[in-house]
């Protein structure tokens, strides 16, 4: 039973890239428009996933886009056509790579920020717990007398 069980992870496992694989009426007959239409396909993001290309989403959204796409090239619109008309109609988002505008600057340059403002708060922190440091003063001729006495004392317990 365990050794089915087994079986049919495996086969499940090997299987599932397929079953997402496009369907028959959505592929063009032309090579070179498919991969057209794949390569944009996975600059677009899936609506309802947010997370994944519309070439890789099993939604009906991304299915219709990914439809969109190849009845737009079929009719001779190149790349930045497209992408100009998914965004008017779905607006930046459905753009896996945003443009770089002034409403789009933070997503673009706020890591970059947040990064450098982190390193600087790293090092003046750094700086400071050094200068922060206090010198101890020299021993007094007491303190040495004991500390030296204090070692040979140890040095007697230590000894074989």
């Amino acid at each position: 039973m365990r050794r089915l069980a087994m079986l049919l992870l495996a086969l499940f496992l090997v299987a599932g890239p397929a079953l997402g694989a496009l369907s028959p009426d959505e592929e063009l007959a032309d090579p070179a428009l498919e991969a057209r239409a794949r390569a944009l396909s996975k600059e677009l993001r899936c609506l309802v996933c947010q997370n994944q290309s519309i070439d890789d989403s099993d939604a009906d959204l991304a299915r219709d886009l990914r439809l969109i796409v190849r009845e737009r090239l079929l009719a001779g619109e190149d790349e930045s056509q497209i992408k100009a008309y998914l965004t008017e109609r779905y607006g930046d988002f459905v753009l896996l790579t945003p443009p770089v505008r002034p409403a789009t600057w933070a997503l673009w340059f706020g890591p970059l920020l947040l990064l450098a403002g982190g390193g600087a708060l790293c090092v003046v922190f750094l700086r400071r717990r050094r200068t922060g440091l206090v010198e101890p003063e020299p021993l007094g001729p007491d303190e040495q007398a004991r500390l030296r006495a204090l070692l040979a004392e140890r040095g007697k317990e230590t000894s074989p």
